[in-house]
């Protein structure tokens, strides 16, 4: 987390710190891996039969939150419908590093959690970028009708972008090669983690104080909405996570994911269905606001409430 800060006092003092953008995706391929091979080694330990009510239950959870955003930025904020959809997407989706930040948050506080939750966040990429979509097309938008081409275009980037395509092939590999014969991979994916996490944090710090100004134009509301929001979906999450009976560290990282946004899969999907969308609304939000209050408050807030629940 100072890594983070400190990336975004040079980004909010204008340095000219800067990563070359090359390293910045060695960086976040590692990560994505990285995450996505841990789960896999920890779904190896539990049976797939064991996987398939809790997976259905995080679906459902990823439905509901765009489609309580969408009504408040609509009616509340006053947003156009494009605007609100868009954002409500961006809501109902997740942020990786986000997962990554709380990971090793509890991985320092020395609480385990299940790898079912790396399942979730693959889950959760999908479903809030497809209501997004509807709820942006409802009621005839003519001009913005998709084509089967732009649909297909859009599933492909949510569903065989880098991000999901790196987190379910990990997990699929962890799970295949299981824990023992892994072993000697761990110094390369699990001992360099924290390293890798904070350079990540360092350019995420400098991309966030980019995105904070456009902010400025749109009033309050957003602000307000992009630390509300997080706060009532952390709870959803935490209520989903206690009913299925998940651990201290497990309802942790639900309530994260829950609360994140996505800036990575929702601005490329919207940006191809939704092109009327302002783009530094939903990123002006997501990536100003809510990623910084959950790497600076929200985590910590979200474990000691998963602590008071369990």
């Amino acid at each position: 987390m100072v890594f983070f800060l400190l990336g975004l006092a040079g980004g909010i003092l204008r340095t000219d710190l800067k990563f070359p953008p090359a390293f910045f995706d060695a960086l976040s391929i590692y990560l994505l891996l990285s995450i996505g091979l841990k789960g896999g080694l920890e779904l190896a330990k539990h049976p797939l039969a064991s996987a398939i009510m809790p997976s259905l239950a995080v679906l459902l959870l990823g439905m509901v939150i765009p489609l309580l955003a969408y009504p408040v930025l609509r009616f509340a904020g006053g947003l156009p419908r494009a605007d609100a959809a868009s954002i409500a997407a961006h809501y109902g989706s997740v942020s990786v590093v986000t997962f990554a930040v709380a990971s090793a948050y509890l991985t320092r506080m020395g609480v385990s959690y299940e790898g079912l939750t790396t399942v979730f966040l693959v889950l959760l990429e999908a479903p809030a970028i497809l209501i997004g979509v509807l709820l942006a097309k409802d009621r005839g938008a003519s001009a913005s009708t998709l084509k089967p081409e732009s649909l297909g275009h859009i599933a492909h980037e949510v569903l065989l972008g880098k991000g999901v395509f790196l987190l379910m092939g990990g997990l699929v590999t962890g799970w295949v090669i299981g824990p023992d014969n892994f072993a000697p991979l761990d110094r390369v994916f699990f001992d360099l983690f924290k390293g890798v996490l904070a350079l990540f944090l360092l350019e995420m710090g400098l991309v966030t104080a980019r995105h904070m100004g456009a902010l400025r134009r749109f009033g309050p509301f957003l602000l307000l909405f992009a630390i509300a929001m997080p706060l009532v979906s952390a709870v959803l999450g935490l209520a989903v996570a206690h009913a299925l009976s998940l651990s201290v560290g497990g309802m942790t990282l639900l309530a994260t994911l829950a609360a994140s946004a996505s800036y990575i899969a929702a601005p490329t999907a919207m940006r191809i269905a939704v092109p009327e969308a302002n783009p530094a609304l939903s990123l002006g939000a997501a990536l100003g606001i809510t990623f910084p209050f959950n790497v600076l408050v929200g985590i910590p807030l979200y474990h000691q409430a998963a602590l008071w629940i369990g």
